[in-house]
């Protein structure tokens, strides 16, 4: 009886949790939908390596998948659009000489992936436009610094070819991809196996969970650990951690009677959390995602058959439960679509790719709404491919937001509402009341006029006025769209000439 009363107690701050979520949010009726059997990838061999990781990503182009190899390490580089049957020849990128562990896209070149693996190497590929014709085996950059096994990939989100890399050698490497180079190296921050690293929104501090279940906040070119945070979570389970973009640091992991748990800090203090949450007592280590244009994370769990979505906000409790999808399989991991892939027209707001043992399956995360325009609330601006410094600018000391761009230009108007509209072109001038579509098989005469009856009359007025006005919406509507995204190119486009510039001047003055 004690222990059922204990249970209970433990359990409630996630009931009342739950009971929390009646509130004022457009992500409250977030909807998530796996696609159609047509749609999903079929026949792709995921890999069993025994690592807590992805083992997917994905960015507009392409969708990396790491897949069991004889004699070696490989990945699959598949079309983001391709659907059915995966051939069994399909060309990998082949050349690690062990099991790959991690991929992930540079978020400044949609062609450009790196590879870690347990030959303790780093691999950087370039994948051609349309996808791999042959095996690739030949990689544009190898880093070797590591002396076991590389688990850990991050890139900066700013500066263009900084690379992160973590290894059960317990050392936090930095690269300057460009050229090859181990700028920065951390070999006594972590007394044991690193479990996960992520990069600020600035790029000039990390968050890092160990197998000694602190949590710490580290200055990577200064090699000083700023804050620790002893036992973040008591479990002996892996730990996850994420950087938010307001500086907040979102934590999963395990309580010391195994119930996994999600954790809020505020990086001022890591005394207390700011908020903490029991889930379940799954065995699973949940993989958080985050979304920092809706302030939305997502938790996978690897084994487990559901995805939870919270929204975290600046209200108590802050992390605000939303909904949870569940289906009957569980996956072996989970690939997040960069914000510049989703498809605006849908109220797409997330997209995850969910790896089976044999089948790969697209998740949609979707906000319902009835009108066909472009929800600009849903989609503020985000981060672009072009990036904000240069290597050498970062190595210098010198920190920059990343450089945002808008996701109107992603939109498309319906055709069934426009079909006077070529797709991605600006819509014709009107035509008048009598030519086009519009225009009625027998031309208006002025006898036909005398024989209409006066009422009829006044309704054939008033219909054509307003579907002139409802044209005239939708076009004002489609150039307005249009010069939100013609303002986004030329905004991007003057802070990458302006950034060239600088370099140009550095390179003047022989600073470089």
């Amino acid at each position: 009886m004690l222990r059922l009363a204990t249970t209970l107690f433990e359990f409630e701050p996630v009931m009342s949790f739950r009971r929390g979520v009646v509130r004022q949010s457009k992500f409250r009726h977030v909807f998530a939908q796996a696609w159609k059997a047509e749609h999903c990838m079929d026949d792709v061999r995921v890999t069993r390596v025994t690592w807590e990781a992805p083992l997917c990503a994905a960015n507009p182009k392409f969708i990396a998948l790491i897949v069991e190899a004889g004699g070696g390490g490989a990945f699959l580089v598949l079309p983001l659009n391709k659907s059915g049957r995966v051939d069994q020849n399909t060309p990998t990128v082949c050349g690690h000489a062990a099991p790959v562990l991690d991929v992930q896209w540079c978020p400044h070149d949609d062609n450009v992936i790196a590879s870690a693996s347990e030959d303790c190497m780093v691999k950087v590929w370039q994948i051609p436009d349309g996808g791999l014709k042959a095996p690739m085996t030949e990689a544009i950059v190898t880093l070797e610094g590591h002396s076991k096994r590389v688990g850990i990939l991050a890139w900066h989100p700013t500066a263009l070819n900084i690379l992160l890399t973590a290894g059960c050698d317990n050392l936090l490497c930095i690269w300057d991809v460009g050229t090859g180079e181990l700028v920065y190296q951390l070999s006594d921050a972590h007394p044991d196996l690193i479990y996960s690293v992520c990069w600020n929104k600035e790029g000039n501090i990390i968050c890092t969970t160990c197998k000694d279940k602190a949590l710490r906040i580290i200055d990577p070119r200064r090699g000083t650990v700023l804050k620790v945070k002893e036992k973040a979570h008591e479990g002996t389970r892996p730990m996850r951690a994420v950087f938010l973009s307001d500086g907040k640091i979102l934590t999963t992991g395990f309580s010391r009677m195994s119930e996994r748990q999600l954790a809020l800090w505020d990086m001022r203090d890591l005394t207390e959390p700011m908020a903490i949450q029991e889930m379940d007592t799954s065995n699973g280590v949940l993989l958080p995602f985050y979304d920092p244009d809706t302030n939305m994370v997502y938790l996978c769990g690897k084994g487990d058959c559901t995805i939870r979505y919270f929204e975290v906000t600046d209200e108590s409790p802050y992390v605000h439960f939303i909904s949870l999808y569940s289906s009957k399989e569980p996956q072996r991991g989970a690939g997040f679509l960069c914000k510049r892939g989703v498809d605006v027209n849908k109220c797409e707001i997330a997209r995850f790719y969910k790896l089976h043992e044999r089948k790969v399956e697209p998740i949609s995360m979707t906000v319902p709404r009835k009108s066909d325009l472009f929800q600009g609330d849903l989609y503020p601006d985000t981060a672009g491919p072009e990036p904000s410094l240069l290597a050498e600018d970062w190595i210098a000391g010198q920190d920059a937001p990343p450089l945002l761009i808008s996701l109107s230009g992603g939109y498309v108007a319906p055709a069934s509402k426009h079909k006077d509209t070529l797709r991605g072109r600006p819509k014709l001038p009107l035509q008048s009341a009598n030519s086009g579509p519009a225009a009625t098989a027998t031309p208006v005469t002025r006898e036909t006029e005398v024989e209409t009856p006066a009422p009829a009359k006044v309704v054939q007025e008033t219909e054509a006025v307003t579907d002139k006005a409802r044209k005239e919406e939708d076009q004002l509507n489609e150039i307005l769209a249009e010069v939100r995204a013609l303002k986004a190119v030329v905004l991007a486009q003057g802070q990458r000439i302006d950034l060239l510039e600088r370099h140009l001047a550095r390179i003047e003055d022989g600073d470089v």
